[in-house]
């Protein structure tokens, strides 16, 4: 146990207000989190009807019933029609700060909640203007920075659905994900910065123009060159009278805006209130190994999700700081932007969370006065292998949690984080995914944390581990399944037929039961320790080994910076299993480091989580949304071309898959 939480935190959290509140209207008392949880999992319909209420959701028409059917056909809800939007203006508080934001060229700038109000009720003004009606899909192709969260608030306000792309993505990758979307209007900006480099972003903006043709108007933010000029952007593109709301019609080709023209003075914010299962953004797998899965999610579906993990499980509170480090392209931005709901300071960052050295984030957590810090696993092992001590070098008073995800959180920065960041810190370590776009698994206020373990089961989530025979497992490695219908569960799949791909992606090896792909263990302390994706399992003479587990050892080992494994069977049931490592500089592969790395891993696991071969590789190929790439590897390895083993287009560093076509060639 690393964490226990003080009996006035538990008392001043919103999930002990939650319990009193069932008590007090459901004659419900619960004696601990579990058999709360095992309440909302047993009685589906009465729990999130139960949020429903709690939250006093703003509806303006009653549903007719909570729930009707089964995955993945459920229905939720049904009569009632609300705005994520709505719920989110109505957190507004004239003496309190909405938005936060720095980046590498930008101090700390502050956008009070009249300003937020002003600018989206301008944005959605203009966006009514040029013809957005409800049900048009509005793109961007934007770094993490204000303009996105005031254009994803206009565009929900008025019933638009939205979907955004990061600007480190290229064009290819942008054009597969809102190809299959039709959007009628892309925000985008000139370039950003990353790493104290430039990155112009102007010719991509062209193409995408030329390749989308669907989209009708762009709103340019001129972010890296404040003199950038329309015409600049898209040469082919008739530029004339630029700053008109007119549409240009089904020409194909766009008018180009700047933001600062779109402004429209004194503007009434208005909600458009929409069908709870009415979609409210599209968002994408990582599209490694084919087409994006666009992945569409609903307004009342996210609302009552948000709703409740946010105040229950993150326990955020009004005026509180919310910060995740992410891009508007990786799920955790929709996540920030939930937190409003909370009434939450959000908090924004755009650059590298290395640049100029890892204690950039450190330092800005202290300016900014960040109650949750929120970051990937990755980071916080970075930190941890680097020596940072933000607890000593920065004042972190403030801060109250932090949480992680992206990748499992391995034992030992579980460790550094109470060592090194705060004796005094929930660490609040989540699992999820763009699926639901939230977490299956995560914090719970009330609840001690146990090294190495995410704390519980979220509220209405019916997570199990089955085994290989489909019997749900404790104390054992299982694979994470979901047995009941959540309301964040996608409305489909965009321009899925007949839901063909939303079925075959989670339904296909237990029929009316959700297979997450994530190998679980659920603990005595009815924690989750998650041991990586199941479609990257090894396996070792017909023993499963998590990757996350080899990962957790080599954390442990100084010498290595980064590590991926991969399992390939061969003919007549044996397997090869190399190891590659990414080594700190002036290391070398010695016999004296296999030899370290053979040990620990025999010691901290098996002599079956040793490699068949450790191997010095320039660096991991990794998504843009940070995750390892081990079935891409494998299918090079197994001499696949890399046109069909990996979708570049999604990836951070295409160019270190070179090694391993030059590598399967050996």
């Amino acid at each position: 146990m690393l964490w226990q939480p003080s009996t006035e935190f538990i008392q001043n959290s919103h999930l002990r207000r939650y319990f009193e509140w069932m008590s007090q209207n459901y004659n419900l008392k619960f004696q601990n989190y579990h058999e709360a949880w095992q309440w909302s999992v047993e009685n589906i319909p009465d729990f999130w009807e139960s949020i429903w209420k709690y939250f006093k959701v703003i509806s303006h028409s009653p549903y007719r019933q909570v729930l009707s059917g089964e995955m993945p056909t459920a229905k939720w809800f049904e009569g009632a029609t609300l705005n994520y939007a709505e719920h989110i203006f109505r957190m507004a508080d004239n003496e309190r700060t909405a938005i936060i934001f720095s980046s590498e060229r930008h101090d700390l700038i502050e956008i009070s909640w009249p300003e937020l109000h002003s600018q989206v009720a301008s944005m959605a003004a203009y966006l009514k203007e040029i013809g957005v009606e409800k049900g048009d899909r509005v793109a961007a192709y934007l770094p993490n920075i204000p303009e996105a969260t005031i254009a994803f608030l206009a565009a929900s306000s008025i019933g638009a659905i939205w979907s955004s792309c990061s600007p480190d993505f290229g064009a290819n990758s942008v054009i597969d994900r809102f190809a299959q979307i039709e959007p009628k209007v892309l925000f985008a900006v000139d370039g950003y910065t990353y790493n104290g480099k430039p990155f112009d972003k102007k010719q991509v903006v062209s193409e995408l123009c030329e390749k989308l043709p669907t989209i009708q108007q762009v709103i340019l933010i001129p972010y890296l060159n404040s003199e950038t000029q329309p015409h600049a952007i898209a040469p082919q593109s008739p530029v004339t009278n630029h700053q008109s709301p007119r549409l240009t019609g089904s020409s194909g080709q766009a008018i180009i805006t700047l933001w600062n023209n779109t402004f429209r003075h004194s503007q009434t914010l208005t909600f458009e209130p929409v069908p709870f299962d009415h979609p409210i953004y599209v968002l994408y797998s990582s599209g490694t190994t084919g087409i994006p899965k666009a992945i569409t999610h609903s307004h009342g579906g996210n609302l009552l999700e948000h709703l409740k993990y946010l105040h229950f499980h993150n326990d955020v509170h009004p005026g509180e700081r919310f910060f995740w480090f992410s891009t508007t392209g990786w799920m955790m931005w929709n996540f920030v932007n939930a937190s409003f709901l909370a009434g939450a300071t959000v908090v924004l960052f755009d650059g590298s969370p290395g640049y100029p050295d890892l204690n950039r984030l450190w330092d800005f957590t202290e300016k900014a006065r960040i109650t949750h810090f929120g970051t990937s696993a990755p980071f916080l092992t970075a930190c941890m292998k680097q020596g940072i001590a933000p607890g000593k070098d920065f004042d972190l008073s403030a801060l109250r949690s932090i949480g992680s995800t992206g990748s499992p959180l391995p034992p030992e920065a579980f460790a550094y984080v109470y060592d090194e960041i705060k004796k005094d810190l929930w660490l609040s370590s989540m699992a999820g995914g763009t699926d639901v776009c939230t977490a299956w698994v995560g914090g719970c206020p009330t609840e001690p944390v146990y090294k190495g373990e995410i704390q519980c089961r979220c509220l209405g989530a019916a997570i199990e581990a089955w085994n290989e025979d489909g019997e749900p497992v404790t104390q054992e490695v299982g694979e994470l399944i979901v047995t009941k219908p959540m309301p964040s569960m996608p409305v489909f799949f965009w321009g899925d037929e007949n839901n063909e791909r939303y079925r075959s992606s989670y339904f296909e090896m237990y029929p009316g039961v959700w297979r997450h792909g994530d190998w679980i263990e659920i603990t005595n302390h009815n924690g989750i320790v998650i041991y990586g994706r199941s479609d990257a399992t090894l396996n070792r003479g017909g023993v499963r080994i998590g990757t996350a587990e080899i990962y957790r050892a080599m954390d442990k080992i100084p010498e290595i910076k980064d590590s991926l494994i991969v399992s390939i069977e061969q003919e007549g049931g044996s397997d090869y299993m190399p190891l590659f490592v990414v080594l700190n500089e002036d290391v070398e592969l010695t016999d004296v480091l296999k030899k370290k790395i053979k040990t620990t891993l025999r010691s901290e696991y098996s002599p079956r989580h040793v490699p068949d071969e450790i191997i010095v590789a320039p660096e991991v190929p990794y998504t843009i949304s940070g995750k390892k790439l081990e079935a891409p590897v494998k299918k090079i390895l197994m001499g696949k071309p890399v046109e069909k083993a990996a979708n570049v287009d999604s990836m951070k560093n295409p160019e270190s898959l070179e090694f391993f076509v030059g590598f399967a060639k050996k």
